[in-house]
């Protein structure tokens, strides 16, 4: 009684607004309206590999470029295309601080999860590290809080200490596919003992996969027996 309370006293003096045009959100106090959760680009049509979008609706397709080398992860799922409105949403999370936007955006991801994907669930999530420089520069890490979401809707824990990016790394974005790769090769460390053998790498972006396609190398080395990419948005190759 005082947990519906308090929510019924939060949604009155501070009730939900949409996060793309102000419009009053929904009456389960999430900041983005029906209209426009209804023009977000959706992701379904993709690879089941690398999470690319494709033309084809026929389920369970390989896209060629995993065909001819295929990632470390055996599956990705991105709920949306990175394109408008969710690309201005991602950059303003995370180049202008507004962390309210990863809330709006892990339950878009979450909810895209429950309704698309077939079980089983891995058993841990891992987001995406930032290097302390670019940590304290931004003063939050968006995968995390991609992941704060994720944990509490699907009920899967999260670990927040068991890997760490060693070096500081250049911006990925503007690098092409070579040099993504270069870029963070070695980059990651783990700092423990894996305590699940199926894992889903929580990140925002996926573009060319360098990064998660570094961080599976490391975590099969420690054991990992599946491991897949759980994003909010494909960037097209």
């Amino acid at each position: 009684m005082v947990h519906e309370g308090m929510r019924w006293l939060r949604h009155l003096l501070l009730p939900p607004v949409c996060v793309l045009c102000a419009a009053p959100g929904n009456d389960e106090g999430f900041d983005l309206c029906a209209a426009c959760a209804g023009d977000l680009p959706g992701n379904q049509s993709a690879c089941v590999q690398c999470g690319e979008h494709l033309q084809s609706s026929v389920p369970d397709m390989i896209c060629g470029a995993c065909l001819r080398r295929a990632p470390r992860f055996q599956a990705a799922y991105c709920a949306f295309r990175y394109g408008y409105p969710v690309d201005r949403l991602i950059r303003v999370l995370k180049y202008h601080g507004r962390i309210s936007y990863a809330r709006v955006l892990g339950r878009l991801l979450a909810d895209s999860l429950s309704q698309h994907r077939v079980a089983p669930w891995p058993t841990l999530l891992l987001p995406v590290p930032l290097a302390t420089a670019r940590f304290r520069e931004r003063g939050f890490n968006q995968a995390l809080e991609l992941g704060k979401q994720l944990e509490k809707r699907l009920c899967i824990p999260m670990r927040t200490d068991l890997l760490i990016r060693n070096r500081a790394t250049g911006e990925q974005a503007g690098l092409d596919r070579i040099a993504r790769r270069k870029n963070v090769r070695g980059a990651f460390t783990l700092l423990a003992q894996l305590p699940s053998k199926h894992i889903a790498i929580v990140d925002d972006v996926v573009t060319t996969g360098s990064t998660a396609n570094e961080i599976a190398r490391v975590l099969r080395r420690a054991g990992a027996e599946r491991i897949e990419v759980w994003a909010v948005a494909r960037a097209a190759r």
